[in-house]
């Protein structure tokens, strides 16, 4: 008999050790000083029992193992009620990001090929103006169903109330879940979890952070805190919109932080950013988790300075389809500050066990087998690859780009397995550390050799009237010509303008490998991710800085 391999199947236990326990608490109401009150709240007993209910009635309106289903809902008990019993079903919930393009939401959720979609009003409403998922035939509503048909959560609940347990015995391979990529550098992608992949991250991520049932954890990105009760934590989910985290309010974050004791905080590199600007202590938290992009230097300094001196700040470094992949805590990270501004690159940290990490030559085409692979010597240059429980091993309906980012290997003395190409280049230090130099995609190839983004850009970064800059090549790959565009602190005054691009040239000058950089184009406002808004989109750059003359 096959063992059930499944991310909700430690909840019953959860449940019997702990009922009491609040494993997820939302912003409910609002005081007059338009502090949420997060009077919101679900046990650890509720989770298991009400989810249990709603495996039980998804199956009776036919959304069962195996059901592709779309999956929008925003923040809120539902959703975290929704996806264990979907899980527990043997469903397959398809997560979309709500903030990308319309035009790249509708192309993912074609090729989802879903069964079912289950949506607050609102997605609903778009499901049939834009013409999202036709294929989906069982529609469930979370909130007022209107003229669509369907049913609604509540009534799927009542229909398997008193169902008893439910989880289906879903096997390690079996797929759990399509997560579509941000499409930050490219369309998003759906990458496809198999049930190992969930629970493998969950063990990875106890044994990187050291984390411990009983701590109380703010996930300001919500498919982290789907993580957090298997993890046996509490999750006070934010009051933010967790697509615009460079909006967020850091009063409210501060509010939740105080109020119920946060132990620990995720978020992307723009929310520590916005809590750094605020300068609050962040008093009683013990460990801080910032992913997505680079943090850069100066966040990590403040937000250094801002925790108990015993706390921790993590940057984990993977993606969507492999994660985490390697760690570094704040210190070091700090340490290797003056290195990243000389141009060596961003430190990302050691490979967290039993990832395999290897760096191997660029290539730009598909490679099949790991044997017709090139590895590069330590300390040069190459595309960063990972083996290991958590990488996943292809896209749904993309057989190209699987191609493209999967290799397949068969280890002397191992069963064969999947190796993933994280699209990134980097390189490993003397001390067995891992260097990220950033996307492949967005190296510049000029005529002197190649250029990297997180080796040149660190560099004017130091410059106190430049906000962020960003590398990108205009001309024939081989031939380009690297031009460093730039974004200016607010409140800098028009008549500085020219001597700041004159001060750039000279900082290129210091340094051998950003000394053939000669031209320099001030820009508005960069496009950046709609998740972290962190990501440049050095693509839209390039074509603009084309335009320029």
């Amino acid at each position: 008999m096959t063992e059930t391999c499944n991310i909700a199947a430690v909840l019953p236990s959860l449940a019997r050790e702990r009922p009491d326990q609040v494993a997820i608490r939302c912003p409910g109401s609002r005081g007059s000083d338009g502090l949420a009150r997060y009077d919101v709240a679900l046990t650890y007993a509720a989770l298991d029992a009400r989810s249990d209910a709603l495996a039980a009635g998804l199956a009776m309106h036919g959304i069962v193992r195996g059901t592709r289903t779309v999956v929008m809902v925003r923040p809120s008990p539902e959703f975290f009620l929704l996806m264990f019993a979907l899980f527990k079903a043997g469903a397959v919930p398809v997560l979309v990001d709500p903030g990308i393009d319309r035009r790249a939401l509708k192309q993912c959720l074609d090729e989802a090929q879903a069964d079912a979609f289950i949506g607050i009003p609102l997605a609903h409403v778009a499901r049939l103006v834009l013409g999202w998922a036709r294929s989906a035939t069982r529609l469930v509503t979370v909130g007022t169903r209107l003229g669509w048909g369907g049913t609604t959560l509540a009534q799927v609940e009542r229909a398997g109330s008193g169902a008893g347990a439910q989880l289906a015995d879903t096997a390690a391979d079996e797929t759990a879940g399509i997560l579509f990529t941000s499409g930050s550098t490219g369309v998003p992608k759906g990458v496809v979890y198999r049930h190992r992949h969930f629970v493998a991250q969950v063990e990875l991520l106890r044994n990187a952070f050291g984390m411990q049932p009983g701590g109380v954890d703010l996930p300001t990105f919500p498919p982290f805190a789907l993580f957090d009760p298997a993890l046996g934590l509490t999750s006070i989910i934010p009051d933010m919109d967790p697509t615009r985290p460079a909006s967020a309010d850091p009063r409210k974050l501060l509010h939740a932080v105080n109020q119920f004791g946060v132990t620990q905080l995720f978020g992307s590199p723009a929310l520590m950013r916005v809590l750094a600007d605020h300068g609050e202590k962040l008093a009683g938290v013990q460990r801080v988790t910032s992913a997505g992009a680079p943090v850069p230097p100066d966040v990590v300094e403040r937000i250094r300075a801002l925790l108990p001196e015993e706390a921790q700040f993590w940057t984990p470094y993977g993606a969507t389809e492999c994660l985490p992949v390697a760690v570094i805590e704040g210190r070091e990270l700090q340490d290797t500050r003056a290195e990243t501004e000389n141009g060596a690159g961003t430190c990302v940290g050691r490979p967290v066990a039993p990832n395999e990490v290897r760096i191997i030559a660029i290539d730009d085409a598909p490679i099949a087998q790991w044997a017709d692979t090139t590895p590069v010597p330590q300390g040069s240059v190459g595309e960063i690859t990972v083996a290991g429980p958590t990488a996943t091993d292809s896209y749904f309906n993309r057989d190209a780009a699987t191609r493209a980012a999967k290799i397949s290997e068969s280890p002397a003395g191992g069963s064969e397995r999947i190796v993933h190409r994280m699209g990134d280049v980097g390189y490993f230090d003397a001390q067995g550390r891992l260097w990220f130099c950033g996307r492949k995609t967005q190296r510049v190839e000029t005529v002197q050799g190649p250029l990297y983004t997180e080796q040149v850009e660190p560099v004017f970064n130091t410059h106190p009237d430049v906000k962020r800059t960003a590398l990108v090549g205009i001309g024939a790959v081989g031939s380009q010509r690297p031009v460093l565009c730039y974004e200016l602190q607010a409140g800098v005054p028009s008549g500085r303008r020219s001597a700041i691009q004159e001060e750039l040239r000279q900082i290129a000058a210091r340094h051998p490998h950003t000394a053939g950089i000669s031209r320099f184009l001030r820009h508005p406002g960069f496009p950046v991710d709609i998740r972290h808004n962190a990501k440049i989109g050095r693509e839209k750059l390039a074509a603009w800085a084309a335009t320029q003359g």
